[in-house]
């Protein structure tokens, strides 16, 4: 489906460095089994747009998809245990095929397993980027996916929707290309009739009235996943483009068709995007009104004497949730000390402290409001 231009569909267009989520469905036939022709066609739809002076990184699904033929089952697994061993088999499958693929255009492959904890905890984080960061510079094609052999809940990610936006901006991306079975966002779901297309989103108001769907049989992730992941990516700054699969071509030679979400005009540091979005937090926080207006309205350090109550097991260091009295989240950030160490001096003032506990709670610069 095309669309008017916008500087949000140039800058998908003109994106020096872009990353290309596939989805789990346009991986598959009809009958939901791995096609690697499928895959083929892919490449070369991204081949194209490296020829044309980006550099990609491509972020798929289809391990599972691709391990339940040779494993001789007949419908995608439920249970934890069949899943990973399918991923298993699958994801030789599947490398292979982008392999196979990208040969005839004499690239190399090479393939990225994460998991949600590579990506929460700062160091993996760091080596992750590294790793993606010295692959494109030795000009070979990543294929990241998440690491579902090992992990406790595989969709933890949302069949790699998420991911794909935590990727993004690990690399410093300048557009993200979601590409599956559905050519864009509709208000509803298309397939029951009286759906609207919406050609592109600049912000949440744009979003008022849309029901997004939950996955396919195969695929986790669903219109919801898809534009939970798309609103993160933009709101990070990178822009978004959502198309189907069988538009690839279009999507990454001038971003014509499907759906473009705005990112913001400035694009969140690197630490800040990962203390709102990608660190796992290990307790929280109760603040006082006073606190939260302080923290949320006028971006000032979190004090102890604005602390309420302390909750979970945490160390200096670790990442937890600002909770409002009511409850609700108002700000992730990084404290400064360990749990117990807090939950002596809660509600105190500085002057009533020791000299070792007047530093913030939680600095301003380590603070992100959500």
């Amino acid at each position: 489906m095309s669309s008017a231009p916008s500087p949000h569909r140039e800058g998908v267009r003109t994106a020096r460095s872009v990353v290309v989520k596939i989805g789990t469905t346009a991986l598959t036939d009809a009958k939901g089994m791995f096609d690697a022709t499928r895959v083929a066609a892919l490449a070369e739809a991204i081949e194209a747009r490296m020829r044309a002076g980006s550099d990609v990184v491509i972020v798929s699904s289809g391990a599972i998809a691709a391990g339940i033929e040779p494993l001789g089952l007949s419908r995608r697994p439920t249970d934890l245990a069949t899943k990973q061993a399918a991923a298993s088999v699958g994801q030789v499958a599947l490398v292979n095929a982008w392999t196979a693929a990208f040969d005839r255009f004499d690239r190399t492959v090479g393939q990225v397993l994460l998991t949600a904890h590579d990506i929460s905890m700062r160091v993996q984080h760091t080596n992750a980027q590294r790793t993606l960061d010295r692959l494109r510079a030795l000009h070979a094609v990543a294929i990241v996916n998440e690491n579902d052999t090992v992990a406790t809940n595989e969709i933890r990610f949302g069949d790699n929707d998420r991911l794909s936006a935590l990727v993004a901006h690990l690399v410093g991306a300048d557009a993200l290309v979601l590409l599956s079975d559905i050519d864009g966002l509709y208000d509803s779901d298309p397939r029951k009739g009286n759906a609207h297309f919406i050609s592109e989103v600049a912000g949440t108001d744009d979003l008022d009235g849309v029901i997004a769907g939950g996955g396919s049989r195969l695929g986790t992730g669903g219109m919801a996943s898809k534009l939970s992941s798309a609103l993160l990516a933009a709101d990070a700054g990178v822009p978004v483009l959502l198309a189907a699969a069988a538009d690839a071509g279009a999507a990454l030679a001038d971003a014509s068709v499907g759906t473009v979400f705005a990112p913001r005009p400035e694009r969140m540091s690197s630490r800040r995007f990962w203390v709102r979005y990608a660190a796992e937090s290990t307790g929280a926080l109760m603040l006082d009104d006073g606190a939260v207006h302080a923290v949320v309205k006028r971006r000032r350090s979190l004090l102890p004497a604005g602390i309420t109550e302390v909750s979970g097991r945490f160390h200096g260091g670790d990442v937890v949730e600002l909770r409002g009295l009511d409850g609700t989240v108002v700000a992730r950030g990084v404290v400064a000390y360990d749990a117990a160490e807090l939950a002596a001096v809660v509600g105190r003032s500085r002057e009533d402290l020791p000299a070792e506990m007047r530093r913030p709670a939680v600095h301003a610069d380590d603070l992100v409001a959500v």
